[in-house]
């Protein structure tokens, strides 16, 4: 059982939502915003905790559900950061859409990668160490 991935998951996890919580709150600190921004910001920083903390939990289902979460994330916000107009009329370029994407998406696709890959080391392991149970009781019964 490979519990070092285990382990860098959840600090990719965390480190990644703790990012961003810190980042909306000097956000929302320094340069203030209005009662909706902060609203719709916070929903989604409930939701970047509850990403962190579910495969915790449950492995599997946490880490499939970061993978998806991430690619929706990213499709989403390479969809509407394309729409983004500055103040002086520009639009962002595309270097800084991407490297958003990568930092908004990196972290948690490679985290709930690294979840799926270390549950199945771990239920392979486990079918190599137990035999089948079903069939040597069901004959010992007899």
């Amino acid at each position: 059982m490979k519990l070092w991935m285990a382990y860098a998951a959840r600090t990719l996890v965390l480190l990644w939502a703790g990012f961003w919580i810190f980042f909306f709150v000097a956000s929302v600190v320094v340069e203030g915003a209005p009662g909706h921004v902060i609203v719709l910001g916070a929903a989604v920083l409930l939701l970047f905790v509850i990403l962190a903390l579910v495969p915790w939990r449950w492995e599997a289902a946490g880490g499939l559900l970061l993978v998806v979460m991430s690619l929706l994330i990213g499709v989403t916000y390479a969809i509407a950061s394309a729409g983004i107009v500055r103040r002086d009329g520009s639009r962002l370029p595309l270097a800084v859409r991407a490297m958003t994407i990568v930092v908004f998406t990196g972290p948690p696709l490679v985290a709930g990668i690294i979840f799926l890959i270390h549950n199945r080391s771990v239920k392979a392991r486990a079918q190599v160490e137990s035999p089948v149970r079903s069939g040597a009781t069901a004959r010992q019964d007899d």
